[in-house]
This record gives C-alpha cells, sequence and structure tokens, in this order.
C-alpha cells in the first residue's frame, strides 16, 4: 500500500487514521517501517473507501507503486513517464531528489551468479547453523570459488581520451574476435587473512583437479595425528598490575621473534613432508596446532591446557564452543622455564613433550617429567665442557652472568661445581632478565668494569643479553672474554657489527650446524592465504611489510608482497642449528607413530586404527625410536629422554667482507673416553684482545714449578702467594699445591723442581784425604818394617835383647798389622770389608797392647828380681809372657768371632745424617759388640799405663819403662779424643776420624818405644853395651 501526503506531518496523521479503519474493518496491518515520499505539488483530496472499490488518489499513482516495487529498476525517466500516463506532471529531477532523500540512489547492478531456490534454501540453512559460531571457526573457514575470464572483448562500455581524426589509431582502439575470443578458467580463494593465489583450471574441472589444486595452495592444519607446537613467537610481553577489584586483564605480547616463527614454519615443512612421503606412516596424515608462549610461564601452561582440551583459542579465556582434539605430541618450548611448566602439566596425561631448545639439567628427571624428551643435549653436559675449556686456556679467575630462570640458574649451579674442582674461582656472579628495571642492568655494568677478571661465563638467553648488551655499548665496556653457553654464541639475533664490539672474540660450545633440503624453499612460499586461521603468519607478514591486512591502517596488504625481498632470521637457512633439532622432534615423533602401527613392538598392543591410538601409547614406543635423517646424525634418546651430548667449539670472528661468522674451532663428545672429549682443531681462533694474544684472568700469576701456592687469608683460593718448597721437597709442576718429597736416594735440585740422585759418599781412595791417609799407614808400615830390619840386624847387641826381643819382635808385627788394617776403612765399603775392617783393627790392636803390656810386665818384674830372695821372674818368664799375649789376644778374637756370628757388620746407606747426600758406611750390626771390643783394648791400655807410670822411676839408664809410659799415654789420649770425634764427626769424616786414630796410636807405639832404642843403636854404638845400659847413672825423674 502506498499513501501519498503534502507533508510528512499529514503523512502520519493519515497513516493514524488509515490504522485506525484498518483495525476497525477487522484488518491486519502494518505501519512500524513505512516507506513514504513526500512531494512538492498542489494538495488532492483524499478519502479512503472500503468495500472492493478503488481509492481515488490511489488509482493515480497505481503505476508508480508497481515500478517502485519491481526491485528498483525503473529509472527517473520511466517514473515520470508512468505519472504522466495518470496526468500526475512531474520532473524526472523532482522524482530523483525525492528518491535521494530517501536514500534511494542510482547504481550500477550487481552481477551474481543465478541460484535455484534449492541453493537458496541451502545457503540460508548454512548461516542459521553458524549464526553463534565462534571467531575461531571463521578464521579457519577458506572460500573458494571458480570463475571464467574473457581473453577479449569485455562487453563494456569504455571511454578513452583522443585527439580529432585519431580514432583508428592502434592506441585507441580495443581489439576484438569473432566468438568472444575464448576465455581462462580460474580457481581463487579467500579467508579471514585475505585473498589466497589464482590457480589456472587445465581442462574440466573435476574432483581430482580440486584435491590437486588444494594440496598446491592450501595447507591443511588437521590429520589422523594431532601434534602441537608452543614457540615463542613474541620476545616480550606487557603485564598489567592487578588491582583485586576487576578481573585481571591478558597479557600483551609485544616484539615479534622471527626466529621462533622460523621454527614453527619448520615444524609445518616437517609434517608436510612427512604426508607426502610413502615409507613413513603411508596413508595416515599429520596434522598440527602451533601456540605462542610469548616467553612466560602462565601463556605457556595456557597453550598446553587448549591442545589437552582441544580448545582452538588459546588466549579466550572461556575456551567456549570448541571440538575435543586428540593431542599425540607437543612440540616445544624453547625455554627451560617454560618447559618445565609445560612437562609438569601433560606429564599428568602421558602426553609427549619434546623439546628443542630446553637444555635444563633438571629436565632429566624421569620422576618429575616422565614424558619429557628433548632433540638437544643437557646443560649437564654443556656446563662441563665449559668449565673444561675455560681451565684449557687457564683463566681461573672468571666472572658469570646467568639468566634468572631455570635454564641459567641449573646451568651455571653445574658450571660452579664443576669450576671449582678444576681450580676455577668465581669473582662475581650477577643475574639478570628482561623485566628487571635499568639500574639492575647498570648495577651488572659496574660490577663488570669494577672486577679485575677479564674473562665472563655467559649462561643466559639472548632476550635477557639484548638488555644488557644496550648499556654496556653505552658505556663502552670492550676487551672482556665471553664464554657462553649455545644460547649466546649461537644467536644470530646477537650477531650484530655494534654488538660484536662486546663480544668480539666470543668463545662457546653450540650445536653442530646442519642443513635441511628445501627448507629454504618453504619458509619463502609460505602466505596467510594458504594457511586460514593462522593469526600468527598474519602478524609476521603484517610485521615484515609494515602493512595490515585490516582496512583502518593506511597500508593495505594485497598479499602480493613477495618473500624473496626480504632477508631476515625468519628467511636466513644458513645457521641451523636449533631448526634441525624442530626438524628431528617431529621425524622422531612421527616414526613413534610408524613403529606403533607397523606393529613393530610385541611388548605394545598392535594398533591399527589411528583413532583407537593414545598418547601413553605414542609415548613408549618415542622410547625405542632409533633412526637417522638426511646427514647421517642418529636420532635415539637415553633412559632420560637426552640425546647424545655433542658440540661444536665456536668462536665470533668477523669476516673480510664485516659479516659476523661462527668459525668452528673445536669439538666435544661426552661419549669418548675422559680425557678425549674435548679437542681442537687447528684453526686461528680470534681473542678479544688487542694484539690477538690469549687473555690472561687470573687473581695471581701462576706458581713456577719449586714452589707451592698459600692461599691468601679471607680470599679464594685462586688468590694465593708463591712459596718455595722446603729442604728435599720439589714441585714439577705450575700451580702446585703441595711440595712432593724426594724418595731418601734423592735430593731436589737448586730450581726445586726436580729430584736427583744424591751423590753417594764414602772415604774413596782417590779423594785427597784418602791418598794422605794411604800414605800414612804404608808409611807407618815401613818405618816399623825398616825398625824390624834394624833390630834383627843388631839382635844380638844387648839393647835388643833387654827387656825380651821376642816381645819388641812381636810387637813391631803387630804395629805392622795396625798401620795395614787402616787399609780396610778406606774404599767402597762391602760386606766383607765391613766385618775386616773392625774385626782386624780389634784384634791388631789387642795383639799390639798385649806385647806392650807384656814388655811392661817383665820390667817391672826384672827390678823386682833383684831384691834377695825373690823368685818373681819365675813366675812370668818367657813362656808366661807369650801365654799371657796369646791369652789376652784371644778373649779379643773370641768377642770378635761371636759379633760376626750374631750381629756382623754390613754397608749401609745412611740417608738419613745428611739431605743432600748419601753416606754409604758400615753399620756396626751391633754397637754393643763394638763398644765391648774398644773397651776391651781401653782396659788393657789403661792396664799397661798404669803399670807403666809405676816402672817409671826404675835405676837403668834405658828406663824402657819411660818409653811406654810415653807411648802409652798418647794411645789413651788419641782414643779418648776419638770417641767424641768418631760421634760428631758426619759422613765419610767419621771412618776418617777412626782411620786417623789407629794411625796417631800406632805412630805412638812405634816411635816412643823403638825410636830411641834406634837412636842408641845406629847413632850411639857405644851405649848400646851391657855396662852402660846396667850403669849407675844420675836420671831425671818422669
Amino acid at each position: 500500500m502506498v499513501l501519498l501526503a503534502i507533508s510528512g506531518w499529514d503523512l502520519r496523521h493519515e497513516l493514524e487514521r488509515f490504522a485506525a479503519e484498518c483495525e476497525a474493518a477487522g484488518m491486519r496491518n502494518n505501519t512500524s517501517k513505512p516507506d513514504a515520499m513526500v512531494f512538492n505539488w498542489k494538495m488532492v483530496e483524499c478519502s479512503l473507501q472500503f468495500g472492493g472499490e478503488m481509492l481515488p488518489q490511489a488509482e493515480q499513482f497505481k503505476h508508480l507503486c508497481i515500478l517502485l516495487a519491481s526491485e528498483g529498476r525503473a529509472t527517473s525517466k520511466e517514473l515520470q513517464a508512468s505519472l504522466a500516463s495518470i496526468k500526475v506532471s512531474v520532473h524526472d529531477s523532482t522524482i530523483r531528489k525525492r528518491l535521494g532523500k530517501n536514500s534511494l540512489h542510482g547504481r550500477f547492478p550487481r552481477r551474481k551468479p543465478l541460484l535455484s531456490k534449492k541453493n537458496i534454501r541451502a545457503r540460508l540453512n548454512f548461516a542459521k547453523k553458524h549464526l553463534n559460531d565462534c571467531q575461531d571457526f571463521w578464521e579457519n573457514t577458506l572460500w573458494t570459488e571458480e570463475s571464467k575470464v574473457e581473453l577479449f572483448g569485455r562487453q563494456m562500455t569504455r571511454y578513452i581520451w583522443r585527439k580529432r581524426n585519431t580514432a583508428f589509431q592502434k592506441k585507441n582502439i580495443i581489439p576484438t574476435v569473432k566468438y568472444g575470443g575464448g576465455s581462462v578458467m580460474v580457481w581463487g580463494c579467500f579467508a579471514a587473512s585475505g585473498p589466497g593465489r589464482l590457480a589456472v583450471i587445465d581442462g574440466t574441472m573435476n574432483s581430482t583437479v580440486y584435491q590437486k589444486i588444494l594440496k598446491e595452495n592450501v595447507r591443511p592444519s588437521t590429520g589422523d595425528f594431532i601434534l602441537g607446537g608452543i614457540f615463542t613467537l613474541h620476545n616480550n610481553f606487557i603485564a598489567s598490575k592487578p588491582t583485586l577489584k576487576s578481573t585481571p586483564e591478558a597479557l600483551v605480547c609485544t616484539g615479534l621473534n622471527y626466529k621462533e616463527y622460523h621454527f614453527a614454519e619448520t615444524m609445518i615443512y616437517a609434517i608436510e613432508q612427512i604426508n607426502n612421503r610413502t615409507d613413513i606412516l603411508p596413508n595416515v596424515s599429520l596434522g598440527y596446532k602451533i601456540y605462542d608462549a610469548c616467553g612466560t610461564i602462565s601463556l605457556a601452561i595456557k597453550a598446553a591446557m587448549a591442545l589437552i582440551s582441544g580448545a582452538g583459542e588459546a588466549q579466550s579465556s572461556t575456551l567456549p564452543c570448541s571440538q575435543k582434539s586428540s593431542i599425540h605430541a607437543i612440540i616445544g618450548q624453547s625455554g627451560s622455564s617454560t618447559t618445565i611448566g609445560i612437562a609438569t602439566l601433560v606429564g599428568q596425561f602421558n602426553i609427549p613433550v619434546i623439546s628443542h631448545f630446553a637444555t635444563c639439567a633438571c629436565l632429566s628427571n624421569r620422576k618429575e617429567f616422565p614424558t619429557f624428551f628433548r632433540t638437544i643435549p643437557s646443560d649437564y653436559y654443556q656446563s662441563r665442557a665449559l668449565a673444561q675449556l675455560v681451565k684449557h686456556f687457564g683463566w681461573t679467575w672468571v666472572g658469570t652472568i646467568r639468566s634468572d630462570n631455570d635454564y641459567g640458574n641449573s646451568g651455571m649451579a653445574t658450571f660452579v661445581e664443576v669450576a671449582q674442582k678444576e681450580g676455577i674461582c668465581i669473582e662475581y656472579s650477577e643475574v639478570i632478565y628482561r623485566t628487571n628495571p635499568r639500574e639492575k642492568f647498570l648495577k651488572t655494568v659496574d660490577v663488570i668494569k669494577m672486577a679485575s677478571s677479564k674473562t665472563i661465563v655467559a649462561f643466559a638467553i639472548f632476550i635477557d643479553l639484548e638488555f644488557l648488551m644496550k648499556e654496556l655499548l653505552l658505556q663502552d665496556v670492550t676487551g672482556l672474554q665471553w664464554v657462553g653457553s649455545e644460547s649466546l654464541v649461537s644467536a644470530k639475533n646477537l650477531a650484530t657489527k655494534e654488538n660484536y664490539r662486546i663480544f668480539k672474540g666470543a668463545i662457546g660450545f653450540s650445536l653442530a650446524n646442519a642443513a635441511i633440503p628445501g627448507l629454504k624453499e618453504f619458509l619463502l612460499s609460505v602466505h596467510p592465504s594458504s594457511t586460514p586461521g593462522n593469526a600468527g603468519l598474519i602478524k609476521l607478514w603484517e610485521d615484515m611489510f609494515d602493512c595490515s591486512f585490516s582496512a583502518s591502517n593506511s597500508k593495505t596488504c594485497t598479499g602480493s608482497e613477495n618473500l624473496q625481498q626480504v632477508n631476515n632470521l625468519y628467511t636466513d637457512v644458513s645457521d641451523l642449528r636449533t631448526t634441525y633439532n624442530v626438524y628431528k622432534a617431529v621425524y622422531a615423533v612421527a616414526h613413534a607413530l610408524h613403529d606403533l602401527l607397523a606393529c613393530q613392538d610385541n611388548q605394545v598392543p598392535c594398533m591399527t586404527n589411528p583413532k583407537d591410538i593414545l598418547p601413553l601409547q605414542a609415548l613408549q614406543h618415542l622410547k625405542k625410536v632409533n633412526f637417522s635423517v638426511n646427514n647421517g646424525d642418529y636420532v635415539n634418546f637415553d633412559i632420560n629422554g637426552d640425546p647424545p651430548a655433542r658440540y661444536e667449539l665456536v668462536n665470533w670472528q668477523l669476516s673480510v667482507n664485516g659479516i659476523i661468522e661462527f668459525v668452528t674451532i673445536g669439538f666435544y663428545d661426552a661419549l669418548m673416553p675422559e680425557g678425549k672429549q674435548f679437542i681442537m682443531n687447528n684453526k686461528s681462533i680470534m681473542w678479544a684482545t688487542s694484539d690477538g694474544k690469549i687473555p690472561k684472568s687470573v687473581c695471581s700469576e701462576s706458581c713456577r714449578p719449586g714452589t707451592r701456592k698459600a692461599t691468601q687469608k679471607g680470599k679464594p683460593v685462586c688468590c694465593f702467594d708463591c712459596l718455595p718448597c722446603a729442604e728435599g721437597e720439589i714441585s714439577n709442576s705450575t700451580d702446585a699445591v703441595h711440595c712432593m718429597t724426594c724418595p731418601l736416594e734423592y735430593r731436589a735440585n737448586e730450581e726445586k723442581d726436580q729430584c736427583i740422585l744424591k751423590d753417594i759418599e764414602f772415604l774413596s781412595h782417590d779423594e785427597i784425604m784418602g791418598m794422605i791417609l794411604i800414605i800414612l799407614a804404608l808409611l807407618g808400615a815401613l818405618i816399623t818394617s825398616m825398625v824390624t830390619v834394624v833390630f834383627f840386624k843388631f839382635r844380638d847387641t844387648p839393647i835388643v835383647k833387654a827387656n825380651n826381643s821376642e816381645l819388641s819382635f812381636l810387637l813391631l808385627f803387630s804395629l805392622t798389622l795396625c798401620f795395614l788394617c787402616s787399609l780396610t776403612f778406606i774404599g767402597e765399603p762391602t760386606q766383607w770389608s765391613c766385618m775386616l775392617r773392625h774385626t782386624a783393627f780389634g784384634i791388631t790392636f789387642v795383639l799390639c797392647i798385649s806385647c806392650v803390656l807384656g814388655k811392661t810386665i817383665v820390667v817391672l818384674m826384672a827390678f823386682r828380681a833383684t831384691m834377695p830372695g825373690s823368685n818373681i821372674m819365675k813366675c812370668f818368664g818367657p813362656t808366661q809372657q807369650r801365654l799371657s799375649v796369646l791369652t789376652f789376644t784371644l778373649i779379643q778374637t773370641l768377642i770378635c768371632i761371636i759379633w760376626l756370628v750374631n750381629y756382623p757388620p754390613f754397608p749401609k746407606k745412611n740417608v738419613n745424617s745428611n739431605k743432600e747426600i748419601i753416606i754409604l758406611e758400615c753399620e756396626m750390626g751391633s754397637t754393643v759388640a763394638f763398644y765391648i771390643v774398644l773397651g776391651y783394648i781401653g782396659l788393657l791400655s789403661v792396664m799397661c799405663f798404669v803399670l807403666a807410670f809405676l816402672a817409671r822411676k826404675l835405676p837403668d839408664n834405658f828406663n824402657e819403662a819411660k818409653f811406654i809410659t810415653f807411648s802409652m799415654l798418647v794411645f789413651c789420649t788419641v782414643w779418648i779424643t776419638f770417641i767424641p770425634s768418631y760421634i760428631s764427626s758426619p759422613g765419610k769424616y767419621t771412618v776418617a776420624v777412626e782411620v786417623f786414630a789407629i794411625l796417631a796410636s800406632s805412630f805412638g807405639l812405634l816411635l816412643c818405644i823403638f825410636v830411641p832404642k834406634c837412636y842408641i843403636i845406629l847413632l850411639k854404638p857405644d851405649k848400646n853395651s851391657k855396662k852402660h845400659l846396667m850403669g849407675k847413672m844420675q836420671t831425671k825423674s818422669l
């Protein structure tokens, strides 16, 4: 029904009246949304009537109503003509103005495919069914369409600008062909992330062609098995402060991490590669779900919960409207702390977690993390390798910096423990974290500047180090030797020319580099439209090309941007150390699932339907995987879920082109035997010092050999003083803690760094003192022999016959033996010489003293016999004299025999008397026996001296008793002084004293007893008469 009125007020009035009349007549009406047109023309009276009659004014606008109701396709001219047919004159411009005021404008009609009623109903049902679906559904929906494109002559009017008479120039005409010139069929798609690529349809579209187009242009994320992925796609986050009055706001992630996007796409690449292979999981496909942990434990756990529950949107707080999915394994996470949170949670559900970059040794605890695996070695080995590396270059005084998370704290704790055992001291230990205020970073920089150590061991992630680097660069803290874990030395993010001022010559352990064929092409082929619902890829795309898929941004992403022109950490495939671990993690899960489906383990129930497989069954097979990948590297896990520990020793070097390179200078293999794990190659190393030499980082200079370390009071053990070794001790190594005592037969050299054999000392024939004693001994024997010859020649003279010439010859013989026995004391002691020297000395001297004692007794008895009635000479005649000498000598001989039988003397190396030499001497065997022999000689000497002293005043011109007294006085004096000299003399001088005593006492007896007689015999023959000897002459008293 169309009502016309002059004004809007009249129209509303007429509508109200019309509604009232309809209601009174029992008619239904709806006037809530009237469409009104008000024309500025003359007033026409109008009355509404019912009962089947036509309304007068409505009749006038009959044709106009029909035209307006026919989808708005009547032009203003057609409306004007229609009104003119009922005698209503209205200008067409008036009609356009009135239509424009009612929001009706002239537009070109849109061309849409003709839909059947069936299609219309199907589309309507689809819209009703998904009317309340969540955003996740629409983000994962792909819309596709095929269309024909005409090659020539588009059927439309086109305008050009040209001059007159140029209409048929080539540039001003549109070429046409008969019958349309052909067409091309194309396929296209779009999703929430934007439009996709066009695909040309070759031939007729059918199911095979359609599947091929989808396979080449769309990357499905679903499959028979779903793998979860959790990566740190953002470097940092902004946390709101809780007010305790409202629900805390969600964390806002900031700063895209291109390297983590690189890891995520590598996971997708590995999955698609496996899906296209026929030797692994044939007829079975892998799918994936990847979430962003933003480097925080809370978001990492939330992502894990979303994977476990099957929730599609991990950022949602309510997790609505998602079907439960079966996650068979989770790949991730890059940090140890976040991985600990994930592994603790999913371990309760027996879901395997395979990390590519979580190295904390604590994750090897199977009781706490029973489902955790990793394709990167544990820091248990890296920390020990770093300690050996620091020790290898002699850096015993270092500073340490660690991240305030499980990775840094656990790794540094192991390093400090091993370093202390290796004798390495920690000057300072600083903790950093990216959310710390700047004041803490400034404090760390001050500690580094004030420290005396020149080497810094860093166990920190590169995100935390970036904040510290900014402060170090501002204060120009350079020239320090950095030793870092793999998170530092292999971080491309830090490898800039600016940071090279700080990290010049940095060394540390990194994973071995690898190549993944086809990865470069895959990374450059990704497109937001090829993976519907990949919100992370949309953010990456917008950030790399500085555009936006939303209309609010001034620069809109067209989808035609080219990744070939991008050069960043996402597209870089020159360093795939960690990327390769992601690749291996996906393949490890695939091989476990393949073995499970292939029923290769009889201990586990055989599963042929992928839908029936549980994560626990995949976990059991994951423990046993053992396969090789592209480069021949074998992948397997030990009982703790760790792979074999192999590292490359990497050195930061600046190439000629100004590019920072990670040059491999060594290797570490924990599977090798002790001592062969660490191998250096012959490549030159770039050091942080300006002179290119190995920097020194010690608290005290090394102690040279011959000294030992003495720790300074109140300071670490690396701060010490160097003290020389004591006598008889050496140290043959640098920085020796203790000096070693040389063996008894060795002594320390002057430098006290080596034990050398001691000089063996004894009274030798070759030395001067030995020669002198030999000459004296031989001289004494010669003189004694000469005296014997003189006495034998003048044996018939009174002076020889006096006082028993037989005893005189026996005495001369014994003196000769005394002189000769001293020769046994000279030379290297042997078993026989030791036994001979003391026994010969004892017996010969007793024989000598016995003869002197006999002569003394004879003199004394001879004068006593001159008294009237004395028969004393009969009691001590020649026979008794011989028996007395024999008896005294046999007693000494018996003592010596007992000595030799029971405790024979033997040669001995005396190493205690002198630390510098070995004294080769004769051990007495029995000191008691030795002193008995000496005591017996001393007893006879004293007896002889006493008797001679008593006979000194006997009336005789040649009083032999007087000379015997002098000889015995000399003899006793010599042996009394011998005892202290013998005891106090060191080494060979002990023997020399004993030889000297023998010679002195022998010469004393020889000279005092026989020289006066020889003097008379040879020089005063007139006195060699009985008359002279018996004459009464005045003698001097003694």
